[in-house]
């Protein structure tokens, strides 16, 4: 039996897409916001190469990703900030499940850690410093969050007066409500939640550790964070 309603087969392909547990390590991968080759996902995943690159042309051909190319060297990335939305929003669903199990290593441990204190969902900061960030905004009166995440008259101000720039363009909302799989709140994400994880990057408040979603917030950072929005050490731990 068919169903009549025009959008379930569209869902069921969706779904069916995401539905694999070697495609889900790929986008789980790519919510770093960077650009991996296969061999690099295949890794990743634990598989074969040659399997890894049958899941991606699915990924792609769905409008998951985006490919490019670069001579001899195949790149895929997340297809837009919208499919790493559903990406994130699916996560939030199961962590809870997947944190309660033990990890199996050290090494595991550790990285579980430090995904958990600081890290970027696709473009914008996550974790406990996504959150620290995102409360001190708030309870500065620049950001709000009684009917949405919205930024304030000062919240624009701060940011210009901070050298952020913000494209105010584009069908991407200014600041929009990411829920955090790892501390159950949301922190800020949309243009501006990505203009302010870039210039974090960029002025070395933080880095990436290794080559996954992990950052850590560098002595510079702590002071920036620390003057410009009065976020204490102790919320970056």
């Amino acid at each position: 039996m068919t169903s009549k309603d025009p959008g379930a087969a569209g869902l069921a392909r969706l779904a069916g897409l995401i539905a694999d547990e070697t495609r889900a390590a790929c986008l789980l991968a790519l919510l770093d916001g960077r650009a991996w080759t296969a061999g690099e996902l295949a890794r990743h995943a634990g598989v074969a190469p040659s399997t890894v690159s049958e899941h991606l042309g699915k990924l792609v051909a769905g409008g998951l990703l985006t490919e490019e190319r670069q001579g001899r060297h195949r790149y895929v990335r997340l297809a837009d900030d919208r499919v790493a939305q559903l990406v994130e929003d699916l996560t939030a669903q199961v962590a809870p499940e997947a944190v309660a199990r033990r990890p199996r290593s050290l090494a595991a441990a550790g990285a579980g850690s430090a995904m958990a204190r600081g890290r970027t969902c696709y473009d914008h900061l996550a974790g406990r410093l996504g959150i620290a960030v995102t409360d001190a905004l708030t309870a500065r009166g620049l950001l709000r969050q009684d009917t949405g995440f919205a930024l304030t008259d000062a919240g624009l101000a701060w940011f210009d007066a901070t050298g952020i720039g913000l494209a105010r363009t584009g069908r991407r909302p200014l600041a929009r409500a990411c829920l955090d799989w790892t501390e159950r709140r949301p922190h800020l994400a949309g243009v501006a939640g990505a203009a302010l994880c870039r210039h974090a990057l960029d002025a070395g408040w933080c880095v990436r550790i290794g080559s996954g979603r992990a950052v850590k917030v560098t002595a510079a950072g702590a002071r920036a964070l620390s003057e410009l929005l009065g976020v204490t050490a102790d919320a970056l731990r």
